[in-house]
């Protein structure tokens, strides 16, 4: 199992706006050079944020991106699910009646991964933006 960059830069976007964007909507080329992140890339991620509101565009010289909740309204999970990120540990479909390797049964190991597809997504739907702002500022203390 293995988040793909999309879900992972989209999370550090925000994370990244959310400590700047206090005052003035931020530039994705700012986000760009302090994360370390494509602008083509960022542009893509952020058009699929706008839409799933969780982020606003603000036009003109002094324009970017503000977040359009507070960080602690602003879950993990909905910004995964904003940028078609899923968080599978198996290969079949739970409500499939074949197995996970086109089998007429599941694995043997099937169970276990299923419950540990749970645990992350639960992760993910307690985590927010404000938590992670809160815990980088804290380890830099």
């Amino acid at each position: 199992m293995k988040l793909t960059s999309k879900g992972r830069y989209a999370v550090m976007a925000l994370a990244d706006l959310a400590k700047f964007n206090s005052v003035n909507p931020v530039s994705l080329r700012d986000i760009s050079l302090r994360q370390g992140i494509s602008l083509d890339f960022l542009e893509q991620i952020f058009s699929k944020l706008k839409k799933y509101n969780i982020v606003k565009s603000i036009r003109g010289t002094n324009g970017g991106y503000i977040l359009n909740k507070e960080p602690e309204e602003i879950k993990l999970a909905n910004i995964l699910s904003a940028v078609d990120e899923e968080v599978k540990t198996v290969q079949c479909k739970k409500e499939s009646k074949k197995g996970c390797n086109s089998k007429t049964t599941k694995c043997i190991t099937h169970n276990l991964w299923d419950e540990l597809e749970v645990h992350i997504n639960h992760f993910f739907e307690q985590k927010n933006l404000k938590d992670l702002i809160s815990n980088s500022s804290e380890s830099r203390n």
